[in-house]
């Protein structure tokens, strides 16, 4: 093709050997075309160079095939994962995805809902974990939604994500088959569900263990460095000490490993320390961090796949997908010092 002009459906067509309409369906509707006639289209699509354009398509046909993605910190490690699930789901049935970065801020999120009246997305996914205050007041109705990574907190809204309470019970089941019997609770929160959903995990692996639950080991706590590290500190304080930590994130794990090392001690020796999601930065932490791997991209392909169900007016099969964590054991979780 022409550097000088971009590549058009009608090229497509041509190169494949097919009608316009055949092609549009291979990329919008492939479950509606033969495989050998969708591998003829991806083919010419490649040689091609062409790329749908979804806004585009939606001005044309005066309703939107753009999907909103809300996402209050774009530089979370989870979310770009997440989001190539969503975009190739999302391409593979015609639609494009727009970001909305709220930084944090409620108001950027409620912000973001005008592209709803204005014809521009048709639906959410959401990352925040809870509705933006006031929505009602700009749409008539709240678009079709899925929340995603964060359960949402005030709207029952169909969820995709992992399963929380699964993977906090692998983490603590690990720590007692090492012995450890003084399992801290890192990052508990009385808005974030998805860390409630894991202290519900570590609950009822201390419970099946016939471990009494303390609640001085129980701390709170955002999901932040400076959360873990705080949270540490405070446990010094009291001089009532766990010889297990078990972090509510990578990044809570990341705070208490600093401050333990800090303070003089190493881990796994003197203290375990765990984590949960396997972000890039777990296998390089030292030691390198036992936790728990969150199935990123199959999340998003998932939460997409639900919305599309949603944007088609059909009733979904679920209204809760939760996908199987995966324990990563690494070289921060040994025995407690009285075993060794």
């Amino acid at each position: 093709m022409s550097n000088s002009q971009p590549a058009t459906i009608e090229d497509v067509a041509r190169i494949a050997e097919v009608s316009i309409a055949t092609v549009s369906r291979a990329i919008h509707m492939p479950e509606k075309v033969a495989k050998s006639t969708r591998l003829k289209v991806n083919q010419a699509i490649a040689i091609t160079g062409y790329t749908p354009n979804a806004m585009a398509r939606s001005l044309r046909l005066g309703r939107s095939n753009m999907i909103l993605v809300v996402a209050p910190d774009i530089g979370d490690p989870n979310f770009s994962s997440i989001l190539v699930g969503l975009e190739n789901e999302a391409r593979a049935h015609g639609y494009g995805v727009l970001i909305g970065h709220t930084q944090n801020d409620a108001q950027r999120g409620l912000e973001y809902l005008k592209f709803f009246n204005s014809n521009q997305a048709a639906g959410m996914i959401l990352f925040t974990g809870i509705l933006p205050f006031g929505h009602q007041t700009l749409t008539a109705r709240l678009p079709p939604t899925v929340g995603v990574f964060e359960p949402v907190f005030n709207g029952g809204i169909p969820y995709v994500g992992v399963d929380d309470v699964e993977g906090a019970r692998k983490v603590v089941d690990l720590l007692i088959s090492d012995g450890h019997r003084r399992i801290a609770f890192i990052g508990d929160s009385n808005t974030r569900l998805a860390y409630g959903r894991r202290r519900q995990g570590y609950e009822a692996g201390l419970a099946a263990a016939d471990i009494a639950i303390n609640r001085r080991l129980i701390m709170e706590g955002d999901g932040t460095v400076e959360s873990g590290r705080l949270a540490l500190e405070q446990l010094f304080m009291r001089d009532d000490l766990p010889t297990a930590f078990m972090c509510v994130n990578d990044q809570t794990a990341l705070g208490v490993t600093l401050g333990l090392r800090a303070r003089g001690y190493d881990i796994p020796d003197d203290f375990s320390v765990t984590g949960f999601d396997d972000v890039p930065q777990a296998s390089f932490m030292t030691p390198s961090l036992t936790t728990i791997r969150q199935p990123r991209t199959a999340i998003g392909k998932h939460a997409m796949a639900l919305l599309l169900e949603l944007l088609s007016d059909r009733a979904p099969s679920e209204t809760e997908i939760l996908l199987r964590p995966d324990l990563v054991i690494r070289n921060s979780v040994g025995p407690p010092p009285a075993r060794r």
